[in-house]
């Protein structure tokens, strides 16, 4: 019987370690270009590495951020760059991120599950925070050169409250962080409308225009369309007696 416990003890402490160096392992080498990137996923840290004979400077550049993509309607236009895009970050524990927010535009609230953030404000007035466990608000106006921290798995947002656009510039410390965003998570994913109706003091006809205006993938502002004002009012009461 003890031997057994030994066993099992011995089995999950491996289990445990191979999940706590899943998301981001210490790399084994000092870089590891994978031979085949057409094949990178969220796994890509298994791949086989390139010959460090075969790897050159080329490899360590990335030029996918030198200006922003297309805006949506919140005025937020955003890249992501993980190992997917970048294959020099592969097992290096790290991945970054461009945002830019039009005057008014807003980064809307979500959180990073896998990884602690750093914001650093390249040009424009940022209103910048997050919330805590207690929910507890953290936010600050910050300026070009300034750099906000948002904690792992904690709910955060952005906006641009000067009067020119904003570029922020984030670096995560992990390869793979995703991301959710609250109005998708709660609005966007099929949740049942009964149920936030019922979470949020909603009626039928706003947990339905919940559903419209985020559209899977909240390309619009909610002040924006119709509901937005009553909807926006209802979920920020809501939130604040929870």
């Amino acid at each position: 019987m003890v031997q057994i416990q030994a066993v099992l003890s011995v089995i999950f402490a491996s289990l445990y370690l191979f999940l706590a160096n899943a998301s981001g392992p210490d790399p084994a080498q000092d870089f590891c270009i994978p031979t085949n990137t057409s094949y990178m996923t969220s796994h890509f840290h298994l791949l086989p590495c390139k010959p460090s004979t075969q790897v050159g400077p080329e490899d360590f550049v990335f030029s996918g951020i030198k200006s922003p993509r297309n805006f949506s309607d919140m005025g937020f236009a955003g890249i992501s760059v993980t190992p997917v895009q970048f294959p020099g970050l592969s097992t290096l524990g790290m991945s970054f991120a461009r945002a830019d927010l039009k005057e008014g535009g807003v980064n809307v609230p979500h959180f990073r599950p896998r990884a602690t953030e750093t914001a650093y404000v390249v040009k424009g007035t940022v209103y910048s925070g997050f919330v805590d466990s207690t929910n507890r608000v953290f936010a600050k106006v910050i300026e070009a050169g300034e750099v906000m921290v948002y904690p792992r798995g904690l709910v955060h947002f952005q906006m641009n409250v000067g009067e020119s656009p904003a570029t922020i510039i984030g670096s995560f410390n992990g390869q793979n962080p995703e991301i959710q965003r609250i109005p998708n998570a709660l609005f966007g994913a099929g949740v049942s409308d009964q149920l936030l109706e019922k979470a949020f003091g909603l009626t039928p006809r706003e947990a339905e225009g919940g559903a419209q205006i985020t559209g899977g993938s909240f390309a619009a502002p909610l002040e924006g369309r119709a509901l937005g004002v009553g909807f926006s009012a209802a979920i920020s009461g809501a939130w604040h007696h929870l």
